[in-house]
């Protein structure tokens, strides 16, 4: 008896709607993304804080705590089953294998507030205490700071405060970059006064060339426009270089000791008149 009585390539398509339908069902397809989780109070700004940790959502981190005898891993999930657990966002499991986890808080009782660079992410009813907070239900808070060489760094425990009579809760951290403030370019006036004159300085120099080279039929150095301009200009630059930053006597001093230069300085023509034949 055959299974599929439809065409070859229809039972393959068959087949594979039915295994998408089914890896949607179970939260491997994360289409939904932030959308999973539902908030406690649905308003636009707690929305569009949570919509910031899109690039986190349906990842699992983990983190195992050893406490004396007994150990224990903690595992949280983005708006999706931490740990495969139907609807849990944060829970907590033995090292013991036989041990049922234990649900922190759930992620479709979700509330999100943030700042310019973190986000804090509260799950709420997780599991009853048995004996602890007046047996009230398990809360989960975690930190999410901005930190931009990290994607998604590593879950923390901080601590788990239960010795209080309500309100008790579970303090986890975690760094990443999805909270960081996007990071604005921002020109000052001094930047685009230098893009503006490199642009005038390459417009002067390619148009001058082009002009000295086609038009006037300049060869070597004569295609630089302006040419006789800049060659003059730096020419007395450096001469005015040379009369400032100088600072040796311009007079050639005498090769020789006790002579002065007003004797070396020629007499006049009359001393030699009288040798002269009359």
């Amino acid at each position: 008896m055959k299974l599929c009585r439809v065409p070859r390539q229809g039972c393959v398509l068959l087949w594979a709607l039915l295994t998408q339908l089914v890896l949607c069902r179970s939260g491997v397809f994360a289409g939904d993304g932030t959308k999973a989780c539902k908030l406690s109070t649905e308003t636009q700004s707690e929305r569009d804080v949570l919509n910031r940790l899109e690039p986190l959502a349906h990842k699992n981190f983990t983190k195992e705590i050893k406490d004396k005898e007994e150990s224990y891993i903690y595992v949280f999930q983005l708006c999706g089953d931490a740990g495969g657990v139907p609807g849990a966002g944060v829970i907590q499991r033995s090292t013991k294998a036989l041990e049922k986890p234990t649900v922190i808080g759930l992620f479709n009782s979700t509330q999100a507030i943030g700042g310019s660079d973190w986000v804090m992410l509260m799950y709420r009813n997780g599991d009853v205490y048995d004996t602890h907070c007046n047996k009230e239900a398990r809360k989960a808070i975690i930190m999410i700071s901005c930190s931009e060489n990290k994607d998604a760094g590593e879950l923390e425990v901080i601590l788990e405060d239960r010795d209080r009579q309500n309100d008790c809760f579970y303090l986890f951290e975690l760094d990443s970059s999805a909270v960081c403030p996007p990071v604005q370019s921002r020109l000052s006036a001094g930047s685009i006064i230098l893009i503006i004159g490199f642009c005038l300085v390459a417009v002067y120099l390619i148009g001058g060339f082009l002009y000295q080279r086609l038009i006037v039929g300049a060869k070597g150095m004569e295609q630089f426009p302006n040419y006789a301009f800049w060659v003059e200009v730096g020419n007395l630059t450096a001469d005015g270089c040379d009369f400032v930053c100088r600072s040796r006597n311009r007079e050639e001093a005498p090769a020789y000791r006790g002579v002065t230069t007003d004797a070396l300085e020629e007499e006049p023509e009359e001393r030699d008149d009288h040798l002269l034949p009359m």
